[in-house]
């Protein structure tokens, strides 16, 4: 993950000012600044300094640019310098400078960058922890961490538990060579476009950080050697060399590219073809480069990444709501400032339970990470940073929603009592056509609807009164009602809400069930305690018991003993 001064100067200084400005007051515009600010030093120390990744690379340049387009709202409440972009220094100095990589943005990019340098030759860019080693007289001395570029934490304890990193070289190796590479977790047949990261990086960091690695975990630790500061002038010869020291993997994983459409293909193809490591992009090269001592710890113009598209994105957060489906779940809902992510526009997400929302403690002008789970539905990866003044937010009382709650539209029910309805209409109860939501709502919003199973005395001339409902529709409803009167007694039970386990053994009709004690229940085959005392509270359940009632005296199968 490059975290450079460059980037950073390119978005205060080039980009346009793409969002509103925030309405803020001059105090807290000071205090958001500092805060994000703040926030993007932690990411750069840990990722310098630990080789740990806090967030993605997508999620780091668009917290930049946040912070340029509200330095440019905000002057005078700026800090007096944009955030240090490299970890703190360690204690050893690269022999070479480690340089990071320009990013470039598209296939545009990409072509213009290869138009500029001609041939040129592409890696996977591999995302692991980047490391420097110096070998003397075909001996390891020394392994460095990244570190800022210029110095980094001595590793070479570390380094030389690990079975992919030589403690000789081969005999007629230079008397003195300096690699520079990636320190990987070895993945079996992974896919990037499916898997993202895997949390490939970070694992690789957590392991070097221990004071003790077991030799199995070490064995888990490849080497990707990507530079050979001081090795022969041209790419081909240095790849031959390298292959001769003992890292073939460099030869291998390298290849020729005359243009844009062949590095967009091999781009590609390792995106969504099995590898043994994460990747992030690729990242070209310029066969001939500077000799190692010109080298500095900023990207160089004969190299650059070309970035896979981003899994993740930064959202900022208008609103939370609360759901509260037909068992009383509350589940929080993210009200989100569209941003687009992978060709879509997500303008909600779901923060998963009530629990996990409590633990997160997300409220409005708080900035979340969002992924897409199998490339389609939204979700909640983490808080990026949270907002200095906290908004209130009043989440519903749970002890209030359960599965034997809300079945008429009181005030606080009404999200409970559609829930139930939809799931009632569902395909895996009544399977009623032409009853989703939006018609539920109006015959609630119509007055017709006071309980569950109000819609079974429905004509059409009452449901003509609803909004939206006309003579047509009306008819084919009052066609659906009938009809339910004829599904079996098993698809009733599930329209009410039956817990799981009510067909254990033998279930004639409501009377036989609603007779069944606790202990008895339990007295059945895969029952347990828990979902035992459900069955018995459901069916002895006074607003349960009245709307077996009601179906007893409509006639419905199973239920005619309770008339």
């Amino acid at each position: 993950m490059a975290r450079l001064l460059l980037l950073l100067l390119g978005c205060l200084l080039a980009a346009p000012l793409s969002a509103a400005c925030p309405d803020w007051s001059s105090a807290r515009a000071g205090g958001e600044l500092a805060a994000l600010q703040a926030r993007l030093e932690a990411w750069n120390t840990a990722y310098r300094r630990d080789g740990r990744s806090s967030v993605s690379d997508a999620v780091y340049d668009q917290a930049v640019e946040r912070l340029g387009t509200w330095r440019r709202c905000f002057p005078g409440q700026a800090p007096a310098s944009p955030p240090a972009t490299t970890g703190p220094a360690g204690e050893l100095s690269h022999p070479v400078a480690q340089t990071g990589l320009t990013k470039l943005a598209d296939r545009d990019a990409v072509r213009a960058w290869l138009a500029r340098h001609g041939p040129a030759w592409i890696q996977p860019k591999v995302d692991g922890v980047a490391v420097t080693l110096l070998y003397e007289r075909g001996r390891l001395v020394r392994a460095i961490s990244r570190g800022d570029g210029r110095s980094g934490q001595d590793w070479t304890a570390r380094a030389r538990r690990l079975p992919a990193v030589p403690g000789r070289l081969p005999d007629g190796a230079p008397a003195r060579v300096v690699l520079q590479g990636e320190l990987y977790r070895r993945l079996d047949g992974h896919v990037q476009a499916e898997r993202g990261g895997a949390g490939a990086r970070s694992t690789v960091a957590g392991w070097l950080a221990r004071e003790r690695l077991d030799a199995s975990l070490a064995g888990e630790v490849g080497l990707f050697v990507w530079g050979w500061p001081d090795g022969p002038a041209t790419l081909p010869a240095r790849l031959a060399g390298l292959e001769a020291l003992g890292f073939p993997d460099t030869a291998r994983w390298t290849r020729p590219v005359e243009g844009a459409p062949a590095a967009g293909r091999w781009r590609e193809a390792w995106y969504r073809d099995p590898l043994p490591f994460a990747t992030d992009g690729v990242v070209l090269k310029r066969g001939r480069r500077p000799p190692g001592r010109d080298w500095r710890p900023a990207p160089p113009d004969w190299a650059a990444a070309w970035k896979y598209p981003p899994r993740e994105a930064l959202a900022a957060v208008r609103g939370v709501e609360f759901r509260i489906g037909r068992t009383g779940r509350i589940t929080p809902l993210l009200q989100l400032r569209p941003v687009d992510l992978d060709g879509r526009t997500i303008r909600r997400v779901s923060a998963g339970s009530l629990e996990r929302w409590e633990r997160l403690d997300i409220r409005p002008g708080d900035r979340v990470v969002i992924a897409l789970a199998g490339a389609t539905i939204p979700r909640l990866e983490g808080v990026a940073w949270r907002a200095v003044e906290r908004a209130a937010v009043s989440p519903p009382d749970p002890a209030a929603y359960h599965g034997l709650s809300c079945w008429h539209p009181a005030p606080g029910c009404e999200q409970q009592f559609l829930a139930r309805l939809e799931w009632l209409a569902g395909p895996e109860a009544l399977d009623l056509p032409g009853l989703g939501a939006g018609t539920w709502r109006a015959l609630v919003a119509a007055g017709h609807l006071e309980g569950v199973l109000d819609w079974l005395a429905l004509s059409p001339g009452a449901l003509r009164r609803a909004e939206g409902i006309g003579e047509v529709r009306a008819r084919r409803l009052a066609a659906a009602f009938a009809a339910a009167r004829r599904r079996s007694f098993a698809a009733w039970l599930e329209a009410l809400g039956a817990p799981p386990g009510w067909d254990a053994g033998v279930a004639p009709d409501w009377a036989t069930l609603a007779r069944r004690r606790e202990a008895a229940w339990r007295a059945l085959p895969g029952l347990g305690p828990v979902r035992s005392a459900d069955l018995r509270a459901f069916f002895g359940h006074p607003e349960v018991t009245h709307l077996a009632r009601r179906l007893a005296a409509a006639g419905i199968d199973g239920f005619e003993a309770q008339r």
